[in-house]
Order: structure tokens, then sequence, then C-alpha cells
């Protein structure tokens, strides 16, 4: 049997106090706070001037607190995380079944693509991501896409921070040259990866949208460089659509 994992003491805490507060529907003061949670004022205190450093907590003109804007952030991003997922599925198996190869979807976390999702064909030789993989922006399909849109600024300072690393020959690891390859999928709209991730494989992706015109992930096919198909890419780039107006996403309806 799995060892119980430790209870953290300040998490724990952290964790009382925000249900304090969500029970409540108007700003609620320490006092209440700490008579609800049983912690001491000074304990409690410092913990919420943490949170509200961070905007997990707010802290009202009158010394009041109230959960704070972060906190509806990554609640909106966890449920729109859960309805592409749901929303893709289909889409994705329609895309496996025409192409006979692996559909991706992935999303963005800091400087990575991750693989949230996949539809993989019945065939012994085939391109298979697992999911919860990650790899870096600059040599994916969607990753090149992501930053593409992200412009010139966050480009730059996404190339400071990675050094884009080359992970084959292909990859395109200096910034004169991401620049060069950024600027042309911005205006088609959709990207390759040249065998940039992995020498043997190609890809084909595009980019999804929500409700308020946000990029939410990507979707993409994957296959032996061989096998890629430019025809693919209508038929890539409308279900990437759909799925966006599945999403919310008014320019595609």
């Amino acid at each position: 049997m799995p060892k119980k994992p430790q209870p953290i003491q300040v998490i724990d805490r952290l964790s009382q106090l925000l249900d304090a507060i969500a029970a409540y529907s108007h700003p609620v003061s320490l006092k209440f706070l700490c008579a609800d949670t049983g912690l001491h004022p000074s304990t409690a205190y410092r913990i919420l001037a943490s949170m509200t450093a961070h905007g997990f907590v707010e802290r009202t003109e009158g010394g009041d607190y109230r959960l704070g804007r972060r906190l509806a952030e990554l609640g909106h991003r966890v449920s729109v995380r859960l309805d592409v997922r749901a929303e893709a599925k289909e889409i994705m198996d329609r895309l496996r079944d025409r192409f006979g190869e692996s559909i991706n979807l992935t999303i963005r976390e800091d400087d990575q693509v991750v693989y949230v999702e996949r539809a993989i064909p019945n065939r012994m030789m085939r391109v298979e991501q697992v999911v919860g993989s990650r790899a870096p922006l600059h040599v994916t399909a969607v990753g090149k896409l992501m930053l593409a849109n992200g412009g010139e600024s966050a480009v730059e300072g996404y190339a400071k921070r990675t050094g884009l690393a080359a992970m084959t020959a292909n990859t395109l690891n200096t910034l004169p040259k991401l620049k060069a390859e950024l600027k042309r999928i911005a205006k088609q709209g959709y990207a390759y990866d040249n065998e940039e991730a992995e020498i043997g494989v190609g890809c084909i992706g595009a980019l999804v949208y929500d409700a308020e015109g946000e990029v939410v992930a990507g979707l993409s096919v994957s296959a032996p460089i061989e096998r890629r198909r430019d025809e693919w890419i209508p038929v890539l780039c409308d279900a990437a659509q759909e799925l966006s107006k599945r999403l919310g996403y008014k320019k595609y309806q």
C-alpha cells in the first residue's frame, strides 16, 4: 500500500484560509477567519499577506479579505483545458481515421508544449507521443505557432531564457532563423516540424482559440517524414477551426 503523503503545514493552513474566505459572499475580517480556522492571528495574517502579494487573495480598503482574481484566472484555465480535451476527442479520431496517422492535442505551459490528448492509428509503424510528455516550443509545429502568436519581444525573451537548444541538426537554434520561420508561419496559419524534434518525424500543426480569442491549444498530425502529406493541411486547419468554434471562438462562426 502506498504511503500517505505527509501534510505540509503552511499549505494546509493556506487551504483552510481559502476555504474560509470562500464560505462568505462578502469580504471577511481577519478576526472571523481566525475564528473559523483556529489559526493564530499573526499566523493567519502572514499567510494572507503572502497570498495577497500573489493575487490569490485581495484585501479591501477596510482591511477585510476576499478571493483574488488570480484564482479566477487559474480556474478558467482548468475549465478551458477540460473543455478542449472533451471537445477535441471526436475531431481527433476523425482526423486519425482520415490520415491514418497520429493526432496530438497540445497546450502551452511556460516555455514548453504539453501533450494532453492523442488519437493513434492501428498500424505498426507510427509516431506516438506520450500524454504528459513535453517539448520546447521552438522544435514543434504547434509550439512555433504559439511563439509566432506572442510577438517579436516574446520570441526574444523565449530565446534568451532557453538558449534555443538544438534537439536535432534541423532545429532552428538561432534567433534570426527562428524569427524568419515565425514570420512566415504567422501569415500562413499552420506550421511544419521538419525533423526538428526527432529525426525521421514530421508534423503539421494548427492553433485552437477559445471564446476570448486566446490561443488555448494546438492540433497536430505526426508521421514518419516520408509519409507526411501537404494535402492534410487544409483538413487539419478546418478541424482546428471547428474545435475553436466549439469553444466559442467567434471569428470562425
